[in-house]
């Protein structure tokens, strides 16, 4: 009996420190430079104090990128685009859409050298296009090529990360690229838009940036995630309920530019091409009561795009509303 006893905690300690060890681990959460509200908030450590993580935020270059690091598991929550999204959802990837993260509007665009000769989208033909192909501005700029009556074939779309378009541009090696901020401000100095992801929505291909997370990670941690949905919202409610107040000298403003890059003169005009929504507003039949539906149209446009090779029948297996309905108590 003593020897039974002295095992069991023995195992109860180890079960102990197997629980600390756990607690203590680094999370790694995965996002992008975008100059958001919520990388003034991810400058503190409101993020950390709400879910009680260790956190490292791991900057990705492309939503291809975040895919395989979902796929690996060395990532269990992270921001993704709709595109990457579907394809991700398509492929078989284990996670699912929580919340939004904004709705794309210009903060994505087609932007056309001075000198291209590109006044419209037509006038892409025959013209070398850069975009990170998977990416939310891909979709957009297929859409805006299927709009315009276009064969992908009718133009050299050239697959490129942010940085590798912003030098691409110096060097003249482009004549167009769809791309965001900050290297989208930096080419608008010697470029034009010519197309926004506003406008491709209105043409059927709508485009935003989510939050996913693992789905067993998931249900194992509803009550962080849960908070930490909370202090993503509450970034944004902070920008939304004033934001003429986000000026180049503000400390929310300036504290986004240290950590994504982008100068602090520019951001405020650059937080107007994204749309914000409230959380309460994200729970109904608009956004995550349709994130299936909308998966699944932008399948099926890749899949005829020859983008992605299969198209999944029901894409509610990768939305979680668990989370979004856990917060807002």
């Amino acid at each position: 009996m003593t020897r039974l006893l002295k095992n069991m905690m023995m195992g109860t300690a180890a079960l102990a420190l197997s629980a600390v060890a756990a607690s203590a681990e680094t999370m790694v959460i995965a996002t992008f430079s975008d100059p958001t509200p919520m990388n003034a908030v991810r400058a503190t450590d409101a993020f950390e104090k709400a879910t009680g993580w260790t956190i490292e935020w791991r900057v990705f270059n492309s939503g291809t990128d975040v895919i395989a690091a979902m796929a690996s598991g060395d990532v269990k929550v992270a921001e993704l685009g709709s595109s990457p999204l579907a394809i991700a959802a398509s492929q078989g990837v284990d996670l699912q859409m929580f919340m939004l993260s904004y709705a794309i509007g210009e903060s994505e665009s087609l932007i056309a050298r001075n000198e291209s000769g590109i006044a419209s989208i037509e006038d892409l033909k025959g013209k070398r296009v850069a975009v990170p192909v998977g990416s939310t501005a891909h979709y957009s700029l297929m859409g805006a090529i299927a709009h315009a009556g276009m064969a992908e074939a009718d133009v050299t779309i050239m697959s490129m990360p942010p940085d590798q378009i912003a030098a691409a541009w110096d060097q003249g090696t482009i004549d167009a690229a769809f791309i965001w901020p900050p290297v989208q401000t930096q080419i608008l100095e010697t470029g034009t838009r010519i197309v926004g992801a506003n406008q491709t929505a209105e043409w059927g291909y709508p485009t935003f940036n989510a939050w996913v997370v693992n789905t067993e990670f998931a249900a194992e941690n509803l009550t962080a995630m849960a908070e930490f949905a909370k202090v993503m919202d509450a970034a944004n409610q902070a920008y939304l309920a004033d934001p003429a107040a986000w000026t180049a000298d503000n400390a929310s403003v300036m504290a986004i530019a240290d950590l994504t890059g982008a100068g602090a003169d520019q951001i405020p005009e650059i937080l107007k091409g994204y749309t914000f929504i409230p959380l309460a507003d994200q729970v109904g039949d608009t956004w995550l009561g349709n994130a299936a539906s909308v998966m699944k149209s932008t399948a099926e446009f890749l899949k005829t795009a020859g983008r992605i090779d299969a198209v999944a029948d029901d894409y509610s297996p990768f939305v979680n509303t668990a989370i979004a309905a856990e917060a807002l108590k």
